[in-house]
């Protein structure tokens, strides 16, 4: 049972940000900047580290949200999707994604900087500045985002295809109003 009253009969971060749309604005345009801007990473990539982050927090809503997500922008779907969050080491990746896979996993894990190895291993597995910072930025992000989701007790949806009809509208129409 939530913590607050959410009386709009949403689930997760979206019974929230349709409460609060003072604050759903901005958390919005981030996950737009980080999700869905133009940069190296696909928008399927880092949907899939926001899901790995949310998976690595116990996070159920937002993972199965940004798998959903994933899932619909990567070829390879759930099954790709899964298989990552199931064990990235043996997931059909590229080397690149999985190494960026552990930089968000050594965010996730603790405060500090993440290890020269981590680093290196990107870099030499074709990982360029912008994407080591994407990955980085985007597992802090939703750090944050779980723990909303998980500190306010938020319900899970009711309808298991809750998320697929959110990957529709997010793969086409983005973050603006809510997650």
């Amino acid at each position: 049972m939530p913590h607050i009253a959410i009386d709009n009969g949403l689930p997760g971060i979206s019974g929230l940000l349709t409460l609060r749309p003072d604050t759903a604005a901005p958390l919005g345009m981030l996950a737009d900047a980080l999700l869905r801007a133009p940069a190296p990473m696909s928008r399927g990539e880092r949907e899939l580290v926001a899901a790995y982050v949310s998976r690595l927090n116990g996070t159920r809503f937002c993972e199965g949200a940004h798998s959903a997500f994933a899932a619909a922008q990567l070829d390879g779907g759930d099954d790709l999707v899964k298989a990552t969050l199931t064990d990235p080491s043996a997931a059909p990746l590229s080397e690149r994604m999985r190494a960026l896979l552990r930089i968000a996993a050594e965010v996730q894990e603790k405060v500090g900087p993440v290890s020269q190895e981590a680093v290196a291993a990107a870099r030499e597995a074709g990982a360029g500045d912008t994407e080591i910072h994407d990955t980085v930025l985007i597992a802090a992000a939703f750090c944050m985002y779980n723990r909303y989701v998980d500190g306010l007790a938020t319900e899970l949806p009711a309808d298991p295809g809750y998320y697929a009809e959110g990957a529709k509208r997010i793969v086409d129409s983005g973050y603006g109003r809510e997650d």
